[in-house]
């Protein structure tokens, strides 16, 4: 069983105070989202945590399935251009992982984190699992994984949506499976 409240110290601590708990059971997954990945994103095929080097959407599905707890993490921040997000991703990914890593010695053996943006661990990412550089580290997004972010977040009260330019404001989530 999940001490919650063990756990939210543990958050807070780490600086997050903007986290709500979920079921993984309510994770909203489509094939549609992979089509997404597919068709129109840039890292498709050249980043070792992305489509097509993840399992297919029904393994996706399936995997959300074998947990009973999961806490989603929000973030928002403002950039000039689409490309100014990723320090600030890679950052915020490498701090969870910090906090992953201690969820896990606190005895929950099956914490696994989704990145709220492509891994960006490396400056280059060799495009395969085989070579990756950090395969410890490396952690898919949920989009990647066939996560509707949209419709899941949006069922725990956050905000989200399409943004028109980058002048507005993105609210960003990583997600924590924990067990």
């Amino acid at each position: 069983m999940v001490n919650r409240a063990e756990l939210e110290a543990l958050f807070r601590k780490h600086g997050y105070a903007d986290f709500k708990w979920i079921e993984p059971d309510n994770i909203v997954v489509g094939q549609w989202v992979r089509m997404k990945c597919v068709f129109g994103c840039a890292e498709y095929g050249r980043n070792a945590c992305c489509p097509p080097n993840v399992p297919p959407v029904s393994e996706c599905r399936q995997f959300f399935k074998e947990y009973r707890s999961g806490v989603v993490f929000h973030f928002q921040k403002r950039v000039a251009r689409p490309e100014d997000r990723h320090p600030w991703t890679a950052e915020v990914s490498q701090a969870l992982l910090k906090l992953e890593r201690e969820v896990f010695l606190l005895g929950y053996q099956k914490a696994f984190l989704l990145f709220m943006d492509s891994c960006g661990l490396c400056p280059e990412c060799p495009g395969t699992p085989e070579e990756c550089k950090q395969p410890r580290l490396a952690r898919p997004t949920p989009e990647a994984m066939g996560v509707d972010v949209f419709s899941t977040v949006r069922q725990y009260g956050y905000p989200i949506e399409v943004l028109k330019d980058y002048a507005q404001t993105m609210n960003r989530y990583a997600f924590l499976l924990i067990e």
